[in-house]
């Protein structure tokens, strides 16, 4: 799914009107809910969502119930739920492998190194993490050029700057992570023990194809 990135002020003070008036029609809020949602770079909470839209907390969360209670419909293939203290949008459960299985025919099969699976690992169960402290976790001098490989798959992007000395940018996961590995959200990561088993087994499957000689290249 597509997502347009979109940041949310802080919270504003009692008294301060946002840009929505409360009596629009109820269908008319869940629309702009949605549309919001939608947009979003990371799940707004509800008191970023009444501060942006200027609906009383009360209202809003019960408009964000009976959005998401529209979406549990069996007619929707996404839905909308309460993630990291905030909401998202995303493809149900039980579509999921019908989604992977489709993105996977529609664009070339993924192969990264050791180094970038183990660095991709790092970030999936530490993140948001900088470089230097990538690097120091995998035991190695640069990493940059690895995490420049995830970042051109998409598997992994910038999430802002950590407040220290020197500011070192800090990465997560995206989307396109959980496609590939076949997840609905982060809390389905294996553990570390089947992650090391995984990236074994994608090694070996990659070291059969450079023995078969199809020309693919290892990130």
């Amino acid at each position: 799914m597509t997502e347009a990135i979109m940041t949310f002020p802080a919270p504003e003070e009692p008294g301060h009107a946002g840009p929505v008036a409360e009596e629009l029609s109820l269908q008319r809020r869940l629309s702009l809910l949605e549309a919001v949602i939608f947009a979003a770079d990371d799940p707004p909470t509800a008191d970023q969502l009444a501060a942006g839209l200027g609906l009383p907390k009360e209202q809003l969360e019960s408009d964000l119930s009976a959005l998401c209670e529209s979406y549990r419909s069996d007619l929707r293939g996404v839905e909308i739920r309460a993630v990291g203290g905030g909401y998202r949008m995303s493809t149900k459960a039980e579509h999921h492998e019908a989604v992977r299985a489709f993105v996977k025919t529609v664009r070339p099969k993924l192969r990264l190194s050791k180094a970038a699976l183990e660095t991709l690992a790092v970030v999936a169960y530490r993140q948001p993490v900088t470089l230097p402290e990538i690097q120091a976790i995998r035991g190695v001098v640069n990493a940059s050029g690895v995490v420049h490989t995830l970042l051109s798959h998409k598997l992994i992007t910038t999430a802002g700057r950590k407040k220290i000395i020197g500011r070192p940018m800090r990465y997560k996961t995206t989307p396109d992570f959980l496609l590939q590995f076949g997840l609905s959200d982060l809390k389905e990561l294996p553990t570390l023990k089947e992650m090391e088993a995984l990236s074994r087994a994608a090694l070996d499957e990659d070291q059969q194809v450079a023995e078969g000689g199809d020309g693919e290249q290892e990130a």
